[in-house]
């Protein structure tokens, strides 16, 4: 059996992925979740193979809810049109179904569900890359710490640090930690608000409070949290610009 869960805030869309299951008897639904944060400690409980997944949800995202899982079921998602989505469904080879879902769509996406469980956590991985790139995504970042998840917004970031295969976010709120890349983020931040200012870091212009030499070309920056960063010969010529200095 293929143990599945489906997700999402619509108790119609529900019924009607449940009732094309039925179709499907080697498919065994365990839970149905009408949140993000349902879906996060269903699928810990349960640990399923498959799981129907809507993208736009209260609290938090579909895409939000998969950063937070530790191991990724395959995933068929759920969803209205949304551009960046699809755009990421494409180039990962992940399916989607468009609401209303229509039977014949749905029953090609279940044709394709063999190959899906054999290369799921690649393809997952690959996908939360694409689609964190989405607007929908830049303003906010979700984390997990002791099991609590929280929502940072991203204007209270005051600095962005690699360590190791993470990024550790300095909040007012304390030390968090996302599976990500430095690449990642300074991709996504509004390049505006955030500068790369080295290898290591990428600081908040609001939480600027000096520049000071260290030595012969060798700079470091004082944020208003107390906190002293070093600055690249790069990272200073893009700080200067940015603060206009």
């Amino acid at each position: 059996m293929i143990r599945t869960i489906l997700i999402d805030d619509e108790p119609l869309a529900r019924d009607v992925v449940r009732h094309y299951l039925r179709s499907f008897p080697e498919i065994e639904v365990v839970a149905e979740c009408s949140d993000g944060f349902e879906g996060i400690k269903a699928i810990a409980e349960h640990q399923p193979d498959l799981i129907f997944l809507d993208i736009q949800m209260p609290k938090i995202s579909g895409f939000e809810m998969l950063e937070l899982i530790d191991k990724h079921p395959a995933v068929i998602f759920t969803t209205a049109f949304d551009e960046y989505a699809i755009k990421a469904f494409e180039v990962n080879a992940v399916d989607y179904l468009l609401k209303p879902i229509e039977q014949t769509r749905f029953d090609l996406a279940m044709e394709k569900l063999p190959a899906r469980l054999n290369h799921v956590d690649g393809v997952a991985g690959e996908l939360l890359n694409v689609a964190g790139l989405s607007p929908a995504q830049s303003h906010r970042v979700v984390v997990k710490k002791n099991g609590v998840i929280k929502i940072i917004a991203v204007s209270d970031i005051h600095y962005l640090e690699a360590d190791d295969d993470y990024v550790k976010l300095s909040t007012p709120d304390g030390i968090f930690h996302k599976n990500k890349t430095m690449s990642f983020f300074e991709r996504t931040l509004e390049a505006n608000q955030f500068i790369r200012i080295h290898r290591s870091y990428i600081i908040n212009l609001a939480q600027v409070s000096r520049i000071e030499l260290k030595e012969k070309d060798s700079y470091i920056v004082l944020l208003k949290s107390d906190i002293w960063l070093p600055v690249s010969k790069t990272g200073y010529v893009k700080l200067k610009a940015a603060l206009g200095i």
